[in-house]
């Protein structure tokens, strides 16, 4: 499958299943406060598949995939709205309270959704590597970091991987705020570094470029054969899965990507290649001729290995001790959302950080190849998103209502039908002009990138 076809497929994935759950919330607490439920959509426009339950709900697939809705009996709506109005289960004759804990449920059943998926990520048990630095570059290394250290902390939280790490060190770089880090050397002395994250240049949001000018790596892994081709250079000379090559012609291999490097240099001057290998606490020695062979439309030298899985490092809980890191984790990352939302809105974060559904798609597709437990986190993280944009007082949203319905309960009367109309146009303007900007981000990424 294509990257355009598998991000296409696992966006689809991804916003059926978080759109269903968050229009299941409106839905059941609907049902629950009386209110008469007409429609169940996931997707917008047309439908392109719908049936009627016997629950008397139309339930359908829109041909716009980019969110739901649940219909309601309201006399607003209706082409009688004088019959309508005296039906059971009308919706605005519910009251004022009903009405806000419909409009919340959407948001809430996101962040259930949330807990459970991080839940079921650490039963699952989430493959990463230790937090162990390589060669460290630019403001990491004027930090004064060096190779073999280990991340035991950033601003004073806990990491037990890499990737926790790297994403608290990315939230305190989107906000241009310098980032304490505790490290332990590799002789065992316990120290702080501070990463001078507020001297990145404001006007830069692209990931790479930004973790360039940051200079932290992750020490690579060795190059231990993972894989052989049957018939390859390596498989004929003996090597077997578990080696690990540790030299070519004399010239050291300290990771499997100085590998790939060192074997088309040194087979180009000559194909007859002498590797060093440790296997079993012995140090072996094999000769073998590479090949030129075609690898995506190029003539490259290979001599047939891939690379084992190195992950040294496992998020994974018992059921019962997942339950309290899952809450924990929601919380962190509700936290750094909020966060992130007041920085862009003060000014303090720049806007170029706002991704749209292209984004979403890319890193679904990356997520779901790396296996369940890191589809799962991504599945919750966007669906706190989801839940927390939701809860935003923007008119058309779930927010949007709350204040309403808030504003009802205050004055005693629910807000005029000409202010409530100005503010669906508001909030369709507010949303349009943020997924402009989200899908204008996007787009000069992929151009640069």
């Amino acid at each position: 499958m294509s990257e355009f076809l598998g991000s296409l497929w696992w966006l689809l994935v991804t916003l059926g299943l978080l759109v269903t759950f968050h229009e299941f919330g409106h839905y059941w607490v609907a049902r629950r406060c009386g209110v008469k439920v007409l429609r169940f959509s996931v997707g917008f426009g047309k439908p392109v598949w719908s049936r009627t339950g016997r629950d008397g709900v139309e339930y359908a697939i829109g041909a716009i995939p980019l969110g739901g809705y649940v219909k309601f009996l309201d006399a607003r709506e209706a082409e009688n709205p004088d019959m309508a109005a005296h039906e059971p289960g009308e919706y605005t004759a519910a009251p004022v309270g009903r009405r806000m804990l419909i409009a919340v449920a959407g948001p809430v059943f996101n962040i259930v959704f949330t807990v459970v998926a991080f839940w079921a990520m650490f039963v699952v048990g989430r493959p990463d590597f230790q937090p162990v630095i390589g060669a460290p570059q630019g403001l990491a290394a004027a930090a004064g970091l060096r190779d073999g250290d280990r991340i035991v902390a950033v601003d004073g939280e806990r990491v037990d991987s890499w990737s926790t790490a790297m994403l608290d060190v990315a939230q305190a770089a989107m906000l241009r705020r310098d980032a304490a880090l505790q490290i332990a050397t590799p002789d065992g002395q316990t120290q702080t570094r501070t990463l001078a994250l507020s001297r990145l240049p404001h006007g830069v949001a692209d990931d790479a470029k930004t973790f360039d000018a940051i200079g932290l790596r992750l020490q690579p892994p060795p190059a231990v054969v993972g894989g052989l081709s049957p018939g390859g250079a390596a498989a004929l000379a003996g090597l077997r899965e578990g080696d690990r090559i540790s030299a070519i012609n004399g010239r050291t291999v300290a990771s499997f990507a100085d590998l790939v490097k060192l074997v088309p240099e040194l087979a180009a001057r000559n194909p007859h290649l002498h590797l060093t290998v440790q296997r079993a606490g012995n140090t072996l020695g094999f000769d073998l001729t590479a090949e030129q062979l075609a690898q995506d439309g190029k003539s490259r030298w290979l001599i047939g290995v891939a690379p084992a899985d190195t992950h040294d490092a496992l998020e994974r809980y018992n059921p019962l001790r997942a339950v309290p890191a899952a809450l924990r984790e929601t919380w962190k990352t509700a936290r750094t959302t909020f966060g992130m939302i007041g920085a862009m809105l003060t000014g303090e974060a720049s806007t170029k950080n706002l991704s749209s559904v292209i984004s979403i798609a890319q890193v679904a597709n990356a997520s779901a190849h790396m296996g369940l437990a890191w589809f799962l986190s991504f599945l919750a993280i966007i669906s706190l998103s989801l839940g927390i944009l939701n809860l935003l007082p923007i008119p058309i949203l779930d927010g949007g209502h709350l204040m309403y319905y808030l504003i009802e309960w205050i004055k005693g009367s629910p807000l005029s039908e000409r202010a409530m109309i100005a503010g669906q146009y508001v909030g369709m303007a507010a949303l349009a002009a943020l997924m402009s900007l989200a899908f204008y981000n996007d787009i000069l990424r992929l151009i640069a990138g």
